[in-house]
């Protein structure tokens, strides 16, 4: 009878670690996909522009520069490389601090753009641009990027010090992100009207949010960060994970949830902020990137983690590309593109959760 019962949990473990070993396979297939589909969407976005290159053009001059003639060679690593890779770099940061701003707020409506991260980060910018305000005075040549970043991490700091008060509901994080949004919106509106012309011109650049002035030293610097806080929430992973079943759950794991949210919370900063200073205010990437990666891959963050970057790269990628085939000869705001797409997903998940509230 004992060797029955013991042959019975033998197999039910054999099972349960094919199943498990399926269920990684997988994802890490789906992983591969969106790595294939984010390198195809990049050689297209360096073939379209005013010229026109044909996809083996672009792939044999990033593969063998010196033998491309010397004006394709300038187009492709010049001047639409870049812009390319500030796409991925842009979409793969604001994808990650989105996902994780979602977890640590178990809020599925939390991203940088909706909880206002991304307007502060914007009007501290703004700040520097018109004004000439440092924030931080000792950092004064690099005051635009120091501004985005201190004005999104007190916004952070404000939104999780609200999370952890007694009796707030995730619908009262999200009211207090639109709050902030408007309030910053507004600021950035006094600005504007008090902005004289050059200046007045940079700002109307940050609301739109554009990569056209992408360069190499802001494509290094975006992903310096980018590279800085991947590993760090990847060593937090199993935290992270545990902290989607519920605080109680979490702390009975060991995990030190204020400390994690905190954490977070300063990291989701730098990933937000680094991108706005540069690029300007690029919406929703944060809030579509993760749901997407949580529908393909589920809640384990060892593969949300990988997967939510390359959503959000592959969108932001695919945006750029569609920012030069609307209008011939014109390549258009990618942040009024990706507010465009955004709005609708934006609707989807509110009505989705009443439908699961109800």
């Amino acid at each position: 009878m004992t060797l029955v019962l013991d042959s019975g949990k033998v197999a039910a473990a054999e099972e349960s670690g094919l199943r498990y070993r399926l269920i990684t396979a997988r994802r890490l297939f789906i992983l591969g996909g969106l790595l294939a589909a984010l390198l195809l969407s990049v050689a297209v976005d360096l073939a379209l522009g005013p010229a026109k290159y044909s996809l083996s053009e672009v792939i044999s001059t990033i593969l063998w520069p010196d033998e491309a003639g010397n004006q394709l060679r300038v187009v492709i690593w010049d001047i639409r490389m870049p812009i390319a890779l500030m796409a991925v770099t842009v979409g793969a940061s604001l994808s990650l601090a989105g996902a994780q701003m979602q977890t640590i707020l178990a809020n599925p409506l939390a991203s940088p753009f909706t909880l206002g991260i991304s307007a502060a980060a914007g009007f501290g910018a703004a700040l520097a641009l018109v004004a000439g305000v440092a924030v931080f005075p000792a950092a004064v040549q690099f005051m635009v990027p120091v501004n985005a970043f201190l004005m999104a991490m007190l916004a952070s700091l404000f939104i999780y010090s609200i999370s952890t008060l007694r009796g707030v509901t995730v619908e009262t994080i999200v009211l207090l992100g639109i709050a902030l949004v408007f309030t910053f919106n507004a600021l950035l509106s006094l600005l504007q009207y008090l902005a004289s012309e050059q200046a007045l011109a940079a700002v109307v650049f940050w609301t739109m949010g554009s990569l056209t002035k992408a360069t190499w030293p802001k494509v290094g610097v975006t992903f310096v960060a980018l590279l800085v806080c991947t590993p760090l929430f990847a060593r937090r992973a199993w935290a992270l994970t545990a902290l989607r079943l519920g605080d109680d759950k979490a702390a009975s794991f060991g995990v030190n949830v204020k400390r994690l949210r905190l954490e977070a919370m300063l990291l989701v900063s730098l990933l937000a902020s680094i991108p706005v200073s540069f690029v300007g205010t690029i919406g929703f990437i944060g809030l579509v990137g993760p749901h997407i990666a949580r529908m393909v891959v589920g809640e384990d963050q060892r593969f949300f983690l990988p997967a939510s970057i390359l959503c959000g790269a592959l969108l932001l990628s695919v945006t750029s590309v569609v920012s030069k085939m609307l209008i011939p000869g014109a390549i258009l705001p990618i942040g009024v593109i990706t507010a465009l797409v955004g709005v609708p997903f934006f609707f989807s998940l509110i009505f989705t959760n009443r439908r699961k509230a109800w």
